[in-house]
């Protein structure tokens, strides 16, 4: 099982970028998924969150009506739009799977089981 994280880069303040997460080994239709995030020096935190079918989505409040998460399972990618970006976004962003079949969506780090290696996105003022 392997989660592979990518999109990140350079952006400026007020710019979109779109990370994408491939998961390889077998298929993650039927798992939630979520996106979190680690900033320097501090600890890993809950970003966005969608659960198997993708009818229902999740974020933290910092992100809400900035970022959307969005699923497709024929292709077993997760995506992770993010608009109006702010230099507070700057974080190594995870992409990770809850291996519960149709479970419920979580927002805690505890409930995800496998998680990718991140990706670097840096926002610049």
């Amino acid at each position: 099982v392997q989660l592979q994280a990518s999109g990140g880069g350079l952006v400026q303040a007020g710019g979109s970028l779109r990370l994408s997460c491939a998961g390889h080994g077998r298929t993650f239709s039927s798992y939630a998924m979520g996106w979190f995030r680690q900033a320097p020096g501090k600890e890993r935190e809950f970003v966005a969150a969608i659960n198997w079918s993708g009818g229902s989505t999740y974020y933290a409040n910092s992100v809400k009506g900035r970022f959307t998460i969005s699923r497709d399972n024929a292709k077993n990618m997760v995506y992770l739009q993010m608009n109006s970006l702010k230099p507070e976004d700057t974080a190594v962003y995870y992409c990770a799977v809850d291996d519960k079949e149709f479970g419920s969506v979580f927002t805690t780090i505890n409930e995800y089981d496998y998680w990718g290696q991140g990706t670097q996105l840096t926002v610049s003022s």
